[in-house]
């Protein structure tokens, strides 16, 4: 049976700040790459609202396009009545049934005069429609260039560092395994509950790093002596000295740069 590593209360502030370090990391490449899915999405959202615009205004044409035709079938109506009524009136025996087939025939022009007058406006409005499909094309067309865009730098991001990400996953577990369980349970609560997920922080000018509440000298001393753990009463997080993190920080750094 295998004997159980102990770790000294030096390893375990170490192992800590380097899983620290680690989880800042992955942190900062989940963010890069976090940002551009919801740009990504955006631009999808904003390009889908858009194709119904267009689609919508097509359809709006077309409806147009119609009512020009049923207009046109009308002139055509019309005239055909004009005609009809104009041989009628060869064949009359009296004024007032002359007169009657004139009011017609005056009607129906009035009628021609009123239909090519809606055709215009008809028309008018297509041409106006015919603009905002033009702009919101162009509109369109932009968004998919830079949607294309923002997927090719989303999709180069995630190649680069997924395969980082994967390795300091792997890199976490190694230090994971120097901490007992309480107390890496004690972490995980910790950067949970704060908004940048720093969980483990050194102390600067007399203070931890981000807080400007000052930590008495005697608990200083306490903290660069490494022999127990030592929380800020303010923030809960974890305290280690400046010369630690320094010293983590550069080991952490070479471990980066190798990945």
């Amino acid at each position: 049976m295998a004997k159980k590593v102990e770790y000294s209360v030096e390893d375990k502030l170490r192992a800590l700040y380097d899983l620290q370090l680690v989880h800042s990391r992955i942190d900062k490449l989940r963010n890069v790459r976090g940002e551009l899915p919801l740009e990504v999405q955006d631009l999808e959202d904003e390009i889908s609202g858009l194709t119904v615009r267009l689609e919508k205004i097509n359809n709006e044409i077309k409806d147009l396009e119609n009512l020009i035709k049923e207009k046109l079938n009308k002139i055509e109506e019309s005239k055909a009545m004009i005609k009809k009524y104009n041989e009628q009136q060869k064949n009359v025996r009296n004024n007032r049934a002359f007169e009657s087939l004139s009011k017609e025939i005056e009607y129906q022009e009035l009628e021609i005069e009123y239909s090519e007058k809606q055709i215009n406006e008809l028309k008018a409005q297509i041409e106006q429609k015919g603009d905002s499909l033009s702009e919101i094309t162009e509109l369109k067309n932009n968004r998919n260039g830079h949607l294309k865009h923002k997927k090719d730098e989303l999709d180069a991001i995630m190649k680069e560092t997924e395969k980082e990400e994967s390795s300091l996953i792997k890199k976490s577990t190694e230090f994971e395994s120097k901490i007992d369980e309480s107390l890496l349970n004690s972490y995980k609560k910790i950067r949970s509950s704060v908004r940048n997920g720093l969980a483990v922080v050194p102390v600067e000018r007399g203070a931890s790093a981000g807080s400007f509440f000052v930590i008495p000298p005697q608990v200083q001393l306490d903290i660069a002596s490494r022999k127990k753990l030592i929380t800020d009463e303010h923030s809960g997080r974890i305290l280690v000295d400046k010369d630690l993190a320094e010293e983590e920080g550069l080991k952490m750094e070479g471990i980066f740069s190798s990945i």
